[in-house]
């Protein structure tokens, strides 16, 4: 009985300690990043569409001082900021617009790509104004895609930031499931619902395997938004909205602040 008090004290030291070493890691990571430099890639998600307050100089990128990448720089003050996220960007886009900025002084990059290579916004336009066997049908050719084609492009993402940013910490955030379910709500049927959130969940699982053997930090939002899904009664989600089509299914100021970024502060 005292050995097995003694191995049970001894283990939860060991707990204790890796614990405390882990946040002093993690802490080490954040303040290196701002001593350094912070470069945001990637689509709408890091651009903040839906989360207002757009900055001037963006253009059609819908850049916001509201979305996760302006609110960390904020926060952190890092020696210098490049917010290059773009509204609808794609894999290609990230490649051939928005790497300038990297450079061995890159501390930090965080990262959201995929959904627009996948067709997330044809996705929702089918499932939205169609049945549910149509919804069902594209979200299958979506899912293919990121069986067949998605991992290459991350891969040559992946490994363009490397070489430009040999020592920055790489965060790749996903993307939130969009819909509570087992609740009334208007709107989308349940199958179409679970369809969706299961297709969140597919990407997410491509994305994180990638990041992984590229050896970036996968930033899992999907916790984060738990609770604030569309239907939830208190979305950090857009639902469908007519009068600004661009803004659907995109988080709002809530969903940047409260969802992406603890995601990136946790992983950076």
């Amino acid at each position: 009985m005292r050995r097995s008090r003694c191995a049970a004290y001894v283990t939860s030291l060991l707990l204790a300690v890796g614990f405390t070493l882990t946040g002093a890691a993690a802490a080490q990571a954040s303040t290196q990043a701002a001593a350094t430099g912070y470069v945001a890639l990637g689509d709408s998600y890091s651009s903040g569409v839906g989360a207002g307050s757009y900055i001037g100089s963006s253009g059609d990128c819908d850049r916001s001082t509201k979305a996760f990448p302006y609110l960390w720089q904020a926060a952190h003050a890092p020696a210098s900021f490049s917010f290059m996220a773009c509204s609808g960007a794609r894999t290609t886009d990230v490649l051939n617009n928005q790497l300038g900025p990297l450079s061995a002084s890159t501390g930090l990059v965080s990262l959201t790509i995929g959904g627009n290579d996948a067709g997330f916004a044809d996705v929702m336009t089918t499932c939205v104004l169609q049945s549910d066997s149509s919804c069902l049908s594209r979200i299958a050719t979506a899912k293919a895609y990121v069986d067949s084609t998605l991992p290459g492009r991350l891969d040559s993402v992946y490994s363009a930031i490397s070489a430009k940013a040999p020592a920055a910490h790489v965060v790749v955030l996903g993307y939130p499931r969009f819909y509570k379910l087992g609740t009334t709500c208007l709107g989308l049927s349940e199958t179409k619902r679970s369809a969706i959130n299961d297709a969140a969940d597919y990407i997410n699982a491509a994305i994180a395997k990638r990041a992984a053997d590229h050896g970036f930090t996968f930033g899992d939002v999907r916790t984060t938004f738990t609770g604030h899904e569309i239907c939830s009664g208190s979305a950090w989600l857009h639902s469908v909205n007519w009068l600004n089509i661009g803004e659907s299914y995109h988080p709002t100021a809530a969903g940047q602040s409260g969802g992406y970024l603890p995601a990136l502060n946790g992983a950076a």
